[in-house]
This record gives structure tokens, sequence and C-alpha cells, in this order.
């Protein structure tokens, strides 16, 4: 009995320690996120950073070093082709230059983005609170006049659209047939080997880490989940923004 209590211990002990190993940076895919585009985005240039952005999406949809990435609901998710399947990236390691993004380019930004200086970061320190702060010392601190070049846009994917875009195990051959640049961050290098071994494996046995490492980030982050207005204040700020939006349509014809 006392044996085979030990055994059980190991056991469990060494499924915990892979779920924590995959939770490090960015995790396994099947995520909805609810987006599902017809043809690939137009994709513009961030003026200053190494980023891109889709001006003509309703989502907060950027490209940087290789990836696509998306912030909705409080979670940033990231892909290597530009309609998903979507992996979790942990507010730890997403990249720095993607945390730099100006409030103005979120098309859809949060309502606790209201307030914020339009052409500066988000406040990340301030929403994810001090232990994240802590850990992502210096993000929002940096030489403008060295920054990066924007990696290529990986254009061959414009003709994968509809029927013909590709499921996962194909995309990784592809990706690495037709696109030669190689990642500078370090949590999108480990996306990239991540994927190419998940996509090595059977369907059945890729698994979905999404909510688990949504919930994880909730209890980490607890400040996060803790600055959304009451339900009547946000519906009044989500009729603000919807107008301030229409607006700025107008001015843009």
């Amino acid at each position: 009995m006392r044996a085979g209590l030990i055994v059980l211990w190991m056991v469990l002990c060494s499924m915990t320690s892979a779920v924590a190993q995959v939770s490090i940076g960015i995790g396994l895919p099947n995520v909805s996120i609810g987006i599902n585009l017809p043809l690939y985005p137009e994709l513009v240039p961030v003026p200053g950073y190494p980023v891109y952005y889709a001006p003509r999406m309703e989502a907060n949809y950027f490209f940087y070093d290789g990836m696509y990435w998306v912030y909705q609901g409080d979670t940033w998710y990231a892909s290597s082709w530009y309609n998903g399947p979507w992996w979790v990236a942990r507010p730890e390691v997403v990249p720095v230059f993607v945390l730099r993004i100006p409030v103005s380019y979120y098309r859809r930004p949060p309502v606790y983005f209201r307030g914020w200086r339009p052409d500066a970061p988000p406040r990340w320190g301030e929403h994810w609170g001090r232990d994240w702060e802590q850990r992502r010392t210096g993000w929002d601190r940096w030489d403008r006049n060295s920054v990066p070049r924007p990696a290529p846009l990986p254009v061959y994917q414009r003709q994968y659209s509809g029927d013909r875009y590709p499921q996962l195990d194909r995309q990784h051959a592809l990706h690495s047939q037709e696109y030669r640049y190689q990642p500078r961050d370090t949590a999108v290098r480990q996306h990239y080997r991540e994927q190419a071994a998940q996509s090595a494996r059977p369907p059945a046995q890729r698994g979905n880490q999404g909510e688990l490492q949504q919930r994880s980030d909730r209890q980490r982050y607890p400040g996060a989940a803790s600055q959304e207005p009451p339900r009547g204040q946000r519906q009044g700020q989500e009729k603000g923004r919807g107008r301030d939006e229409e607006r700025g349509r107008e001015r843009d014809r």
C-alpha cells in the first residue's frame, strides 16, 4: 500500500511538472478566439516600432517578429498563421515591443484603457500588478534610435484562405519552406520549437491548455480581473467607445 502511494505521488509530480513547463511561455494550440478571416489581412507598420497592425479589423491584431498577436479578453494570443490556431501567451513572456504598442493602435481597446495616453503604451504594470512589473522591469524604457527592423510579412499565406487554409501539421511544413526569417525573441523561438513538436503528434495527443493557462493567469494576476467596471458602467463605456470609433471612421473617410 505504501509503495503504491509513493508511485502515485511520483506520477502526479511528473504530470504537474509537465504542465508547468508548457505554461512557462506560449501554451498549446486549439484556443478559439472568434477570429475567422476570409482573406489575408491588411497589415500596416506602426511608425517607429517593429510592429504591424490591422487598421481594418475590429480586433487588437498585430504582427511582430514573425508571429501574429491578438489581445482579447485580458489575454494575449499568438500564432504563426494569420487565422490561427492560437496559443495563449503568458503576460511575463509577451515580447516587449508588443507590450510597447501605443494605445491608439488597439482597434478594440478594453474599457480600462480609457484615460490613458493614446501615444504611449498601455499601463501594463498598473493592470497586471506589482509581481508582473517586477518580472518585466524596464519594459517601457528603450532607445528609440536603435529599434530593430520589422520582420518581413509572410505574404505567401495570402494564397491560403477558405478551404485551402492548412491544418496545423501542414502549417509548420509550409512555414519552414516559405518563410526564412529567424525570430529574435526568446518566447517566439520557443513557440516555433513547440509548434514543430505539436505538429508531429497525432491530433488526439495535442491537447488544449488554453483554459488552464487563463485560469492560472487570473490567479497569478488578480488585479487584471478586478479592474473591470460594474456592468452598467461597462455598458455605458462600451456605447461611448462605439461612438468614438464611429466618429474616427468618419474622419478617415
